[in-house]
């Protein structure tokens, strides 16, 4: 192995005598049933793609043993502050965060070196990254976060759902009932969407907060499926089948899913280096996911780098479908009702946007020759769906393409981006303030009573 490979696996053995509380009883040694470097077994990768990338992709040890790597690590820094929940509790941890982000770690009276240790490696920004090229991609994201992401997000939060190892957690902690789903929905609606406004990744900007409290967040998440739904306490979580919940490469795909698909572009038109605007995007893709706590690896910069780590991921998950965990989470997302009120033009707006999401879905995770898939998970968009479809990109196609040209128009791009500023200051009070929790007691620790 390489010495960067035998340094990784070093960081992800000392999660075992670093956070004892939360890993002890983890074998870090032992590969779970998850992860899959056979070539007869089924994985994650489309059947598309599987035929013509995945042996490639197996050849490559030292990028497999990598990728087996990143499935055992969690994210050390906020797994050891979120450690401290029997300590500080549940609230207490959430006002230290909330202070520290908002005024500094020098207000906050006595903070635990935890504390210290978790926003100084956010404030710590690598010299990979930077940050002209990441607000230049903030400016070109908020024509597609004003204007597409409200029509798509729920079909791209039903793509997490698609494989039962990695949805598990989600099921785990009370996703599966309508309120719930549609405020994961929000939340993560929320950190995207406020990442690019003006400012917003800057040190004490709303986005840094909003990285750091989903960090905290999933941690938590750690906390609770490991002190509680570990089969030796009643629960449905075995390490040996699923590894550690929500692992740092779990988050890639959703976090990176700008840079691919900008990549997949830029390749399909036979170029192998970003234009400068693409350049951009990948770039704030990269430094929102740095913000995550996902390490430089899972984040190159170049195009062909970008699609093979991806491939890397799908090529190495073992392919599981579970009706009860992966379709219960797909059904309540597709049948939540999203809306604030039930006006007229609200019902529309949720039955046009539920259409337009499962089109959208099928289309960019699925391809429509994986129909089975679709039907299986219960999302194959039918005549109606594909018509509601057309008639939401009659609004918003112009729209996009609109402002695209305003863009790069001097003066007039002044004019459009606040306009776009003021719509994403408009859906951010639509998608409501954020906790970045589910239910505030299940993150009490063993035998102590939430703050909450």
């Amino acid at each position: 192995m390489s010495k960067s490979l035998d340094a990784l696996w070093e960081k992800v053995r000392a999660q075992k005598t670093h956070i004892p509380s939360l890993y002890g009883d983890i074998d870090f040694d032992a590969t779970p049933e998850r992860f899959t470097d056979d070539i007869n077994v089924r994985s994650t990768l489309p059947s598309k793609f599987a035929g013509k990338y995945r042996p490639g992709i197996l050849e490559d040890k030292e990028k497999v043993e990598r990728a087996r790597a990143y499935t055992l690590l969690g994210d050390t820094v906020a797994d050891a502050y979120a450690a401290l929940m029997p300590q500080y509790g549940f609230r207490g941890l959430i006002g230290m965060l909330k202070q520290a982000c908002d005024e500094g770690l020098d207000a906050v009276e006595e903070a635990p070196q935890e504390l210290v240790d978790f926003i100084t490696a956010m404030e710590t920004t690598p010299d990979w990254v930077d940050m002209d090229l990441v607000r230049e991609g903030a400016r070109l994201s908020r024509n597609q976060m004003a204007n597409l992401a409200p029509w798509v997000i729920r079909g791209a939060f039903v793509a997490t759902f698609m494989n039962k190892y990695s949805g598990l957690p989600m099921a785990i902690t009370g996703t599966l009932g309508n309120e719930s789903v549609n405020q994961r929905i929000n939340e993560t609606s929320s950190f995207f969407t406020t990442a690019t406004l003006p400012g917003a990744l800057e040190r004490f900007g709303p986005g840094f907060k909003a990285a750091a409290m989903v960090r905290l967040m999933h941690s938590m998440v750690r906390f609770n499926i490991l002190k509680r739904s570990t089969p030796d306490k009643g629960g449905p979580w075995d390490p040996a089948v699923y590894g550690i919940p929500i692992p740092q490469v779990d988050q890639m795909p959703a976090g990176t899913m700008p840079a691919y698909l900008t990549a997949f572009k830029a390749m399909r038109k036979g170029r192998t280096k970003f234009t400068a605007n693409e350049r951009a995007i990948v770039e704030l893709s990269r430094y929102q996911c740095f913000l995550l706590g996902l390490p430089e690896d899972l984040l190159p910069a170049d195009a062909q780098d970008i699609i093979d780590t991806m491939l890397t991921y799908s090529g190495t998950l073992r392919e599981g479908y579970d009706n009860d965990t992966c379709g219960g989470l797909t059904r309540a997302t597709m049948s939540v009702y999203r809306p604030k009120d039930k006006t007229l033009l609200s019902k529309v707006h949720n039955m046009v946007e539920r259409s337009y999401s499962k089109v959208f879905f099928t289309e960019a995770f699925l391809g429509r020759k994986d129909k089975s898939k679709a039907k299986e998970m219960g999302v194959e968009p039918h005549l109606l769906d594909y018509a509601l479809f057309t008639i939401g990109n009659f609004f918003v196609l112009p729209r996009l393409t609109a402002f695209r040209v305003l863009q790069d128009i001097p003066i007039a791009n002044k004019i459009a981006d606040r306009i776009l500023v003021k719509r994403i200051k408009n859906l951010l009070v639509e998608y409501g303030h954020a906790e970045y929790t589910t239910d505030a007691s299940e993150y009490a620790a063993p035998g102590q009573k939430s703050a909450a």
